[in-house]
């Protein structure tokens, strides 16, 4: 599976469930289900590659700002929520944090930014194929921290001035 191919099935599970994140792990088990065992584990390393990309601080500090506050379980879950919303929205966060204001059409923080059945999809979809749970992808793991410099989440006046756009469309 390709790059284009992952991202082909993130967007089929986004559209066919209309945005509902635990649908769309649904949608996604279904059709993971339809392909061969070592396309799953494919799929499986192309979501956990771009989920280790994402464990940076300024995408931590966006998602803070986003969801009101934003714990260690919740960062995990809005990296998943994020790349489920398609590659256009992803990169473009990775590019520029800030840009998430401009990226999402709508945002609603007790409904979006949580997909955490979505990082299980490829690993279910596999147990289910083969009665076995998923080996080891072969990629490197996440880093113990957060790329790049660490983000003071209790400073507002600090968060305001680096998000702009997001303070400005959700948070006044």
């Amino acid at each position: 599976m390709d790059e284009t191919e992952f991202w082909e099935l993130i967007d089929a599970g986004r559209e066919a469930a209309e945005g509902d994140p635990e649908e769309q792990a649904d949608v996604l088990v279904d059709r993971l289900l339809r392909l061969d065992p070592d396309l799953v584990l494919d799929f499986a390393r192309h979501f956990e590659a771009r989920y280790n990309r994402a464990y940076r601080w300024d995408l931590w500090g966006a998602a803070w700002v986003l969801l009101d506050g934003c714990s260690d379980d919740a960062f995990d879950f809005f990296r998943c929520w994020l790349i489920g919303q398609g590659r256009e929205v992803f990169e473009g966060a990775l590019h520029d944090p800030d840009a998430l204001a401009e990226l999402l059409a709508d945002f609603d923080e007790e409904f979006d930014g949580d997909a955490e059945d979505l990082g299980y999809a490829a690993d279910e979809a596999y147990e289910q194929l083969t009665g076995t749970v998923a080996p080891d992808l072969g990629i490197a793991p996440a880093p113990a921290e957060p790329a790049g410099t660490p983000v003071d989440f209790e400073d507002e006046r600090a968060l305001a001035e680096r998000y702009p756009r997001l303070w400005d469309r959700f948070r006044e």
